[in-house]
This record gives structure tokens, sequence and C-alpha cells, in this order.
């Protein structure tokens, strides 16, 4: 078997960057979800609405496509196409290909809020890209014997209470 050459020791400031990494990761996360309940919506919902409209492929997901998706079991996402499919969101339909197969699309009112949620996550997205690319410029600059961790502040206009509110539900 092969010997595996050993990592050099993690520093303090490889446990700082993991944290604001996670940090950051979890701000996201927090903002999504508080956005999604803000329009009726669980984050789980949401998630599949953004798994639906994000796959790729010749033909539009089945169940299976996003159970693997979202990391949730064939049974799970049954249940969650179903209340999707009762709250308007989604709709189910026949392959014309293979009639064993059904796919999921996204309705009207599903786009709607879904343009909604990820309008409101443009911000998020750019706060979140920011950090990672201050993260990598700092784990690069620590493998080189340099050391700095201003990756781990916050961008300037980051705070704990995002200032960028999710959407409102439409009445």
């Amino acid at each position: 078997m092969a010997e595996i050459a050993e990592e050099r020791p993690f520093s303090d400031e490889d446990y700082r960057a993991i944290a604001a990494f996670r940090a950051g990761l979890r701000r996201f996360v927090r903002f999504s979800e508080d956005a999604a309940r803000a329009v009726g919506l669980s984050p789980q919902q949401h998630q599949l609405l953004v798994a639906i409209r994000g796959h790729v492929g010749p033909e539009p997901p089945t169940i299976g496509d996003l159970a693997e998706a979202l990391q949730i079991r064939h049974h799970s996402a049954v249940g969650l196409v179903d209340r999707m499919v009762q709250g308007g969101y989604v709709r189910r339909e026949t392959s014309t290909v293979d009639s064993r197969r059904v796919h999921v699309l996204i309705t009207p009112e599903g786009q709607a809020v879904l343009r909604s949620l990820t309008a409101a996550h443009r911000r998020e997205h750019r706060q979140l890209q920011e950090l990672l690319q201050r993260l990598i410029v700092e784990a690069e600059s620590a493998s080189l014997g340099e050391t700095g961790i201003s990756a781990l502040a916050p961008p300037p206009d980051a705070s704990d209470d995002t200032s960028a509110s999710p959407p409102a539900r439409e009445a």
C-alpha cells in the first residue's frame, strides 16, 4: 500500500478559514430558508423549484432525478411533489417517450415565486462568492508562507442581520 504524504499541521489560520467558510454558508442557508418562508414555502419546497428549474437533461426531471438532486429518499420526494402540486407550484406530466416515466414541471405560479426568490438571493450569492474568493487567496498565501487573515472578516457591507430582506408574498 502506498504511503500517504503527511500534510503540514493545521494552523490557527486553517481553523479560522474553516470557521469563516462554515459561517458564510450558514448565513446563506439561513437567508434562503427565511426567504422561502416569507413567500409561504418551506425551504425544501424552494429547493425543489430550484432543482426542477436547474435540471440538466434532454427532458424535465423525474421524481427520481429530484430525489437525487435534493438528497432525499424517493418516497419523500413523492410527498414533496404532491404538496407542491396541491399548492399549484408544479405539475406532473407523463413522458411522451416512455409512458412509465412522469416528469415534474413548474407552473406559471411556481415560476413567479421562484423568480422572486432568485432575485432576492443574488446579493447573498455575491457575498458568499466574495468570501470564498478571499478564503482561496488566503489559503494560497498561507501555502506560500505568508500570513494574514483578512478573509476572515466579513465584507464591509455584510452584517449578521441581512439588510436584504426576503421578498414579500404576493396576495
